[in-house]
């Protein structure tokens, strides 16, 4: 039976809220008397603070408190994996921007006041900056018990052997940068203490669930007693799950008889935040001489920065991913994640991949163009498919849809090919173009550990439906999707369904935002919970119209046994005979993926279910003089099971492409220097060309529908498909992003250094 809402472009939840301006962001509620905080950070990346000194800043009229680290009513510690961060420093500060006070004032402009005035003494300690160089015996501790957060290994075969058996082999060196995730809608958040007693946090999140887990041992309060409610979120991109100004409106609100409400500056997002970690990848792959990969070796090094946050994920899942959706049988990989005193690393959208992809796509090309095969047919003789055995050591057994992304992208590529060769010698001097592609492969989820999600549906008396979901929307469209999955479950329009979501009273933790899981994790929950309501209703259908339950129908709000349509009995009539029955009509739904850890030693398990695929092809123009790059085209074909609302699989891959864009060719991140979006490069809408985007839908079996999911998927491939296309145009391998217009001149200038073919 053909689906009604699954696999539709419906109407998204809370558009007309969003285009009208009605939707209410964290910094536009709006609390009566509500005190202003601000923060007091940390001048000097690394010191010991002997003193702090509040004193002159309480004096000032309108400073109602000045909170240090004694305030602290609980735990003076937090963080995502590990808990290595401070709420207020007390005794070390590990990076220029890290927090020691905090203000509550009756204005921000007296909340700026008290900032000067307070007086910390800080004996500043000897810094280290390079990932590299922390490792390095004698180099300044970032942390008691070294520099060294997490090193994963993964060990397929006998790498050396592969690459004896190798009739190629190329090597190289690349490296990636530093990104600030640049949505924009900065940090902000509402709180205050209820009539109940309870600390309610309302803020810009994406997981309030774990927000909760974290603030509950810092306020040393009981879990009920801490509730936190999702805002209209305004982007994310993973800098959003650690947390930012919950901690401080927590304390705030919990020592103080007042609301208070708390908004980062641009300038303090910039240095307050997580960002993209910064990686130096060295990769070695060998293949023979007929184009079949043999044997891939890689070092990763991340810069985790001053706190551990995602770092240890984000190692763990770009060593998973190395060696690309590739078959390889002999495969070794170390990957760390250094601490330094940098602005911490944290999640950002791909958790490593994106780096990873930068290397192994280059391998990829280079191995391919040595070889005398078109890049496409090379990816092919290699790519997964059912059956394929990762890294890891896991057999894929379903929906591995790589061959099918290589096989939409190739025509776009040749016809990509035919206007490059056309055109040649119509262009200006000086002016070149080149065609690059690039695939990805993404697992779906957590790396190796549980990842469940729950969700409940309730049906009352006149036939109303309520959808309660912990899923964050972030503006990725999870809102609708869950909706179109209960909908499509339940046999009703898309609008029937009411829903409620993202606040830590009312629903049960449905995970992160993030790992692109929503869809296809939450997703399954909802169509669980969905699915035991269907059932009861349809026991009480079948009992109305004297039919066999197995043979009820219910489609369009109505039910009716299998093929007597004519018989059929509306969904608010059945609804309120349950309801009269047995009370209450709730669903509870879970889901947990299956998967194994990963053995320490050699990485060896099952650390997803399912997989996303990708492959793009992008023709760029470089100008050799002046080194500017400008991408002209991008067709992005994406595995994504099913599409269960294709304009938001659509909306996806355009940004997707966007954000490469930016990572690619004008983004970098410099601690310590990087204030404002004024020096931090972004594409605009002139930088983004014209997006073809494709949709393949291998299913999953074990998702909603046959779903996956594809929000960091859209990323990946991007821009190490401008990388190979800058390598066709001019002759030079770009290592090291972003590919700006200092770096290609400086590999194109007659005193370049760069690798040419």
């Amino acid at each position: 039976m053909a689906t009604k809402v699954v696999g539709k472009r419906v109407k998204r939840v809370g558009i007309l809220e969003k285009v009208t301006g009605r939707a209410r962001y964290s910094a536009d509620l709006e609390i009566p008397n509500a005190l202003t905080l601000k923060v007091y950070r940390s001048p000097v990346p690394h010191g010991i603070v002997r003193r702090i000194d509040t004193k002159r800043a309480e004096a000032i009229d309108g400073v109602v408190r000045v909170f240090t680290a004694r305030d602290i009513p609980g735990e003076n510690l937090f963080g995502i994996i590990n808990r290595d961060q401070t709420v207020l420093a007390d005794k070390k500060v590990r990076y220029e921007g890290d927090a020691i006070a905090l203000i509550a004032a009756e204005s921000e402009e007296i909340a700026e006041e008290a900032l000067k005035v307070i007086e910390v003494e800080i004996e500043e300690l000897p810094a280290v900056f390079d990932p590299v160089e922390a490792l390095k015996p004698g180099a300044p501790a970032v942390h008691e018990n070294g520099n060294l957060l997490f090193n994963r290994r993964i060990v397929r075969g006998d790498v050396e052997k592969g690459f004896e058996a190798s009739d190629l082999i190329v090597e190289g060196e690349y490296e990636t940068h530093m990104l600030e995730h640049a949505y924009i809608e900065p940090e902000a958040g509402v709180a205050y203490r209820d009539e109940d007693g309870c600390i309610v946090v309302l803020v810009t999140t994406q997981n309030p669930h774990a927000d909760h887990a974290q603030l509950v041992p810092i306020l040393g309060m009981a879990s009920e007693k801490v509730r936190v409610i999702q805002t209209e979120t305004g982007g994310g991109f993973g800098g959003k799950l650690d947390i930012s100004v919950q901690p401080f409106l927590a304390l705030a609100a919990y020592y103080l008889d007042r609301p208070v409400r708390m908004v980062y500056t641009r300038e303090e997002s910039f240095q307050a935040t997580a960002k993209r970690h910064p990686m130096k990848i060295r990769m070695k792959t060998g293949a023979t001489r007929e184009g079949r990969l043999m044997a891939v070796k890689t070092e990763i090094i991340a810069d985790t920065g001053a706190y551990g946050s995602y770092g240890i994920a984000v190692a763990t899942r770009a060593a998973v991913h190395a060696a690309g959706p590739y078959e390889v049988p002999n495969v070794l990989v170390e990957s760390k994640a250094v601490y330094t005193n940098n602005n911490w690393s944290g999640a950002m959208r791909g958790f490593g991949v994106p780096q990873i992809a930068i290397a192994h796509e280059s391998q990829m090309d280079k191995l391919a163009e040595r070889l005398g095969i078109d890049p496409i047919t090379f990816r092919m003789n290699n790519a997964f498919t059912t059956g394929s055995v990762t890294p890891t050591g896991q057999t894929l057994s379903a929906s591995v849809g790589i061959r099918e992304t290589l096989k939409k992208i190739r025509p776009a590529y040749e016809a990509f090919l035919r206007e490059v060769d056309s055109s040649r010698q119509a262009l200006p001097p000086g002016i070149r173009r080149g065609v690059g592609v690039a695939s990805m492969w993404y697992g779906i989820g957590n790396t190796g550990h549980p990842n469940p999600s729950s969700a409940q549906v309730e049906v009352d008396g006149d036939g109303n439906v309520t959808l309660f979901t912990g899923a964050a929307d972030i503006g990725q469209g999870s809102d609708t999707v869950l909706v179109q999955i209960a909908a499509e479950t339940l046999g009703l329009p898309y609008e029937k369904i009411r829903l409620v979501r993202a606040d830590t009273t009312l629903t049960t933790d449905a995970g992160s935002t993030s790992a692109s899981r929503q869809t296809y994790i939450s997703g399954r929950a909802v169509f669980e919970a969905a699915n035991q309501v269907k059932k009861t209703l349809s026991g009480m259908a079948a009992e109305m119209l004297g039919a066999p339950s197995n043979l009820i129908v219910c489609e369009d709000g109505y039910f009716f046994p299998q093929h007597r349509e004519f018989q059929k009995i509306a969904f608010e009539t059945v609804a309120r005979k349950a309801v009269e029955r047995s009370g209450r009509i709730r669903g509870e739904g879970y889901f947990n993926p299956e998967t194994t850890s990963l053995n320490p030693e050699t990485g060896q398990g099952v650390p997803y279910t399912t997989y996303a695929y990708a492959s793009q092809v992008t023709q760029v123009e470089v100008d050799m003089v002046t080194g500017q790059t400008t991408v002209l085209k991008a067709v992005s074909a994406h595995d994504v099971g099913k599409a269960v609302n294709p304009s938001n699989v659509e909306g996806q891959i355009f940004s997707g492409v966007a954000m490469g864009i930016g990572m690619g060719l004008f983004e970098q991140f410099y601690p310590r220097k990087t204030n404002s979006l004024d020096t931090y490069l972004i594409p605009t809408a002139v930088d983004v060309p014209e997006v073809e985007p494709v949709i393949v839908e291998v299913p999953e079996p074990t998702g909603p529908f046959g779903a996956k999911g594809v929000g960091e998927p859209a990323l990946i491939p991007t821009a190490p498909a401008i990388l190979n296309a800058i390598h066709q145009a001019t002759g030079y391998w770009v290592n090291r992003i972003p590919a700006d217009l200092e770096t290609i001149r400086g590999l194109t200038s007659p005193d370049g250094k760069g690798e040419e073919t």
